[in-house]
């Protein structure tokens, strides 16, 4: 008699572990394209000083105080790196990009870009700040991140090189950008405004992100700033009611 052979099919279902639920299929996983031959950074510097910093700014900023989208909804802000839409296309460089419900690859030293196929959507925010004539912002860029299907498209323009204003929102409808008559983003739950004060010792106007009342959202240093400033107040309060601070 002879044995029979024991062919070993996997199972459909879900594995749960350490709080992540994992897909199972019956079937192997195509596997992840070839990026090897994407051009993902290079070693020209091209950012004007005043737009590097600003990029900083605005990314620094949500990382160190803004609580995300909601309870457990993560999310992610990059600058100046490469939006991918489809394998064959080169990439678009913008100077900031947000993105909700993502996090940052864990082997983020194979995916350096922003591949719209490995996050699984686009960014919900592109903002570019204009220090020339030179870059397609309101020409190809504002085509491709139309076509890409990017939400809200905001051009800070300082020195107005492109003839409008300085601070332009848009928001994609019907597959095209149409202007916002304001600056907030209703499905992001932020806006951007701009802002005169210093920042790393440069005064200067800045672009920054705000909250639904206007107020910025703080970088690191100003929130630690501004919880210096209460300690004090509350120090000297205790004082003048006959309680030394230092002894409590």
């Amino acid at each position: 008699m002879s044995e029979r052979s024991t062919v070993h099919v996997p199972q459909v279902g879900t594995v749960v572990a350490d709080g992540i639920v994992y897909v199972t299929t019956a079937y192997e996983l195509p596997p992840a394209p070839d990026t090897s031959h994407l051009i993902t950074e290079d070693d020209t510097p091209v950012d004007h000083l005043a737009s590097e910093k600003n990029q900083r700014l605005l990314t620094e900023a949500l990382y160190s105080s803004w609580a995300g989208p909601g309870p457990g909804r993560p999310f992610l802000v990059a600058a100046n790196v490469g939006l991918f839409s489809v394998l064959r296309n080169p990439a678009i460089v913008q100077d900031v990009l947000l993105s909700l419900e993502v996090t940052a690859p864990e082997d983020w030293w194979t995916t350096r870009s922003y591949f719209v196929w490995e996050f699984g959507k686009a960014p919900e925010v592109v903002i570019e700040i204009v220090s020339n004539k030179k870059g397609e912002e309101k020409g190809t860029k504002r085509h491709e991140y139309a076509r890409i299907g990017v939400p809200y498209y905001i051009i800070y323009d300082p020195r107005q090189n492109l003839g409008g204003d300085v601070l332009e929102v848009y928001e994609l409808r019907a597959r095209e950008y149409e202007r916002r008559p304001d600056a907030w983003l209703p499905n992001v739950g932020l806006g951007v405004m701009l802002w005169q004060g210093a920042f790393e010792g440069r005064h200067d106007t800045w672009l920054r992100w705000c909250d639904r009342g206007s107020e910025v959202i703080p970088t690191g240093a100003e929130r630690a700033e501004s919880e210096r400033q209460r300690a004090e107040r509350l120090a000297e309060k205790l004082r003048e009611l006959g309680v030394d601070p230092d002894r409590l």
